[in-house]
């Protein structure tokens, strides 16, 4: 499929289950998305991008932030779909429940972050682009949104954008809402592929981040 960087189609962003979300995330689901390599991978890059002793938003947040535990960060706030998760989440100073497709409106203050990350969830945004308006909003001048995501989905709650491209589609999905968010600069990316003979970790890991301008 080829992405339109100028208009995203409407129908990229439908799914196979459109039914309400919070029914689907009622259910907790204690685990991790992605093995112990891309965990590392994602941690030592918040380690790199993220600074410490600041305020950090884990957007689309769970039970688990792989913020590196030697970081000490003034607040992390958590935002996802499901209560008992959050909770659980032992880096989180604060969270709250909140549905980013029925409510891209984050209800924080300009300039409140000085970095936002979301990990392994960003092929279930089906308003992108607000979301990425609403980022760029919340956060400091300079400071970084960091997205990472592998090959696992939830394939029903995936948009058809994201199953109908492979990995690389997957790049140029995430590289078309940085493109279309005019508050965001010196858009990045990287990839992390596990040695054919690790056997133990499989998973990919690929990340885009930008920061927010200043001007």
């Amino acid at each position: 499929m080829t992405i339109d960087l100028a208009q995203l189609d409407p129908r990229y962003f439908d799914r196979m289950d459109n039914l309400i979300d919070s029914d689907f995330y009622a259910q907790p689901r204690k685990v991790v998305h992605i093995d112990q390599g891309a965990i590392d991978a994602v941690t030592a890059l918040y380690r790199e991008l993220l600074p410490a002793g600041s305020t950090i938003l884990d957007l689309m947040s769970s039970w688990r932030s792989h913020l590196p535990e030697e970081v000490q960060y003034a607040r992390v706030c958590g935002l996802g779909m499901n209560e008992d998760e959050l909770s659980d989440n032992p880096q989180l100073s604060d969270w709250l429940v909140h549905n980013l497709n029925q409510t891209p409106q984050l209800p924080f203050t300009d300039g409140e972050f000085a970095g936002v990350c979301c990990c392994v969830s960003v092929q279930y945004m089906q308003r992108p682009q607000e979301v990425f308006a609403e980022v760029a909003r919340i956060v400091q001048p300079n400071a970084p949104f960091v997205i990472t995501f592998s090959n696992r989905c939830f394939p029903t709650k995936a948009i058809n954008l994201w199953r109908s491209t492979d990995d690389w589609g997957h790049i140029e999905v995430v590289e078309s809402y940085f493109a279309l968010e005019p508050g965001f600069r010196h858009i990045d990316q990287r990839v992390y592929m596990p040695s054919r003979m690790d056997e133990e970790h499989q998973d990919p890991l690929y990340a885009m981040w930008g920061f927010r301008r200043n001007d």
